[in-house]
């Protein structure tokens, strides 16, 4: 039992419906202890309107219940496979998101491939010669960055390659009205997907830079890498095949503590360049008090971050086969 529970996907299959369970009541509690809620918001809409019309959309929309009683409605929805009804998209809350999932995993997936493997080849090179030419330029790339806010890099690419330059489109999934099928409408989305991956991953990318740089450098101190210079390997060689193996592990561990960060960085991109996705439809969600889809996709990013760490923890078993629990290695 204990070696099983060992394995990173038999711990996924217990700790994926836990934390779905802790986020569903978690949310639902967060939600509501806020004001205002979606009747207000139609109220509002709609101008001047009775407190007997206010009072029947709250019947209809359940709203007239406690807290407790709504909560275990929706828990109980959740049992059923069912994550409610969207009254502001007029559709059913599960096929809503299933259909914005693709666009925010390709835009996520990208950028955080991009980041990461982009970024660890940075630092590396950089922690080659500390404190020189080429760590100097790096190092100060990647503090502009970090220090740069997501909107601002959004806006200065979309000024300079999407309205100066025309490069890339600005907007959008793909080019409307075009017609594209195909192996052409795969292409034309990616060429969609290049300045919101570029904006997503700048910040990220000087994280994994400076993150890697650091643990390369203190990796070369090691007595095993003393022991590979001493067998004749070259400096290319023990950098790339001996230390950075060894300085990944740190750089995994921030990769799945990270995953969170990027779905909540997405709402800022998708919002910016119309990218239909899941961090769009969170921003709709929130304008219109929309409380079903608001939940449904935390319920999503709060699965696919566990499913990245237990990706994570796979990884750094492969790289370190002595990363093990206690009743595994005892």
């Amino acid at each position: 039992m204990s070696r099983a529970l060992s394995n990173p996907w038999w711990r996924l299959g217990l700790r994926l419906p836990a934390v779905v369970l802790a986020t569903a009541v978690l949310n639902f509690g967060l939600l509501k202890a806020l004001p205002g809620d979606l009747v207000d918001v139609i109220a509002s809409e709609s101008g001047s309107v009775s407190a007997d019309y206010v009072a029947q959309l709250r019947r209809l929309y359940g709203l007239d219940r406690s807290a407790i009683e709504q909560l275990g409605a929706y828990l109980a929805q959740i049992l059923q496979g069912d994550l409610g009804y969207s009254f502001r998209f007029g559709e059913p809350v599960l096929p809503l998101v299933l259909h914005r999932l693709p666009a925010t995993l390709a835009l996520v997936g990208l950028a955080l491939a991009l980041s990461a493997l982009l970024g660890v080849w940075l630092g590396a090179l950089a922690a080659r010669r500390p404190f020189g030419l080429g760590d100097t330029v790096i190092s100060a790339l990647a503090t502009l960055g970090y220090s740069a806010p997501m909107f601002w890099t959004a806006l200065m690419l979309i000024v300079l390659f999407g309205v100066r330059l025309e490069w890339f489109p600005v907007a959008g999934l793909y080019e409307v009205g075009a017609g594209y099928q195909g192996l052409r409408l795969l292409l034309d989305m990616l060429w969609h997907l290049v300045l919101p991956v570029l904006t997503l991953s700048v910040y990220y990318l000087a994280v994994y830079v400076r993150l890697t740089r650091a643990s390369v450098i203190e990796t070369l101190q090691e007595d095993f890498i003393r022991t590979a210079r001493a067998k004749g390997g070259g400096e290319s060689h023990v950098l790339w095949r001996h230390a950075l193996r060894h300085a990944l592990l740190p750089v995994l561990t921030l990769l799945g503590l990270q995953a969170s960060a990027l779905l909540g960085g997405s709402i800022v991109v998708e919002t910016v360049f119309a990218w239909p996705g899941l961090g769009q439809l969170s921003f709709e969600a929130i304008k219109s008090r929309d409380v079903p889809v608001l939940l449904a996709v935390l319920l999503f990013s709060a699965g696919l971050v566990v499913l990245v760490n237990a990706l994570v923890d796979a990884l750094q078993r492969r790289l370190d086969p002595r990363i093990a629990d206690p009743a595994g290695a005892a």
